[in-house]
């Protein structure tokens, strides 16, 4: 994805500030890493009972990082999705499954056409719940995935998240053509029907 953005000739403005951002009471909110943050976006925002999707950087060392440095590796940030839902409508273990079936989880440091630590796949947990859901979903995958490939999804607690640059947000919406074309030619969605079959 990074050799795309620098295509587009644009220049990444700074990120917003850090934070965690505040959720509006009744919601909740998950974050997960599945390599480009649009198309994670993307997944989501289909999902009924999701409210807001936000792409972003966490799991680094650097405060308020560029997407220019996060793609080069120079930070240790994953670009990762930042997910506010109502669990009235969708509860967190829903999510668990909409995201194994959205990523590749065989492949460390790499998702699709992007390679790197950026496009690491991580679930990242907000509270004891969410990791105890997550672990149990990872194990419960371990015994009935329909691939042979060992599972190197990590599963970390949640740390600062970093907005990423407007361009990036609801890319998929602003540029649909070019989204579309980096989704296919990166062989995303080819390559989930190869691992997830009818599960997807």
């Amino acid at each position: 994805m990074a050799s795309w953005v620098a295509a587009q000739g644009r220049e990444p403005a700074p990120p917003a500030a850090d934070a965690q951002p505040a959720v509006p009471a009744g919601l909740a909110v998950a974050t997960f890493a599945g390599g480009c943050f649009w198309c994670v976006e993307a997944d989501f925002d289909k999902v009924p009972g999701v409210v807001s999707t936000t792409s972003g950087y966490t799991g680094g060392t650097v405060a308020r990082p560029r997407y220019e440095d996060v793609a080069a590796q120079r930070t240790g940030h994953a670009e990762v999705v930042r997910i506010v839902f109502d669990p009235r409508q969708v509860r967190y273990e829903q999510l668990l499954v909409v995201y194994w079936r959205s990523i590749d989880p065989t492949t460390k440091d790499r998702q699709f056409c992007d390679a790197g630590s950026p496009y690491r796949t991580a679930i990242f947990t907000h509270d004891a719940a969410q990791a105890a859901a997550a672990q149990a979903s990872l194990q419960a995958l371990q015994k009935d995935k329909p691939f042979a490939a060992p599972i190197v999804t990590t599963i970390e607690p949640a740390g600062a998240f970093y907005e990423a640059e407007d361009y990036h947000q609801d890319y998929y919406k602003k540029n649909p053509v070019r989204y579309r074309y980096y989704r296919a030619s990166c062989g995303r969605d080819a390559r989930l029907k190869e691992l997830w079959g009818a599960q997807r």
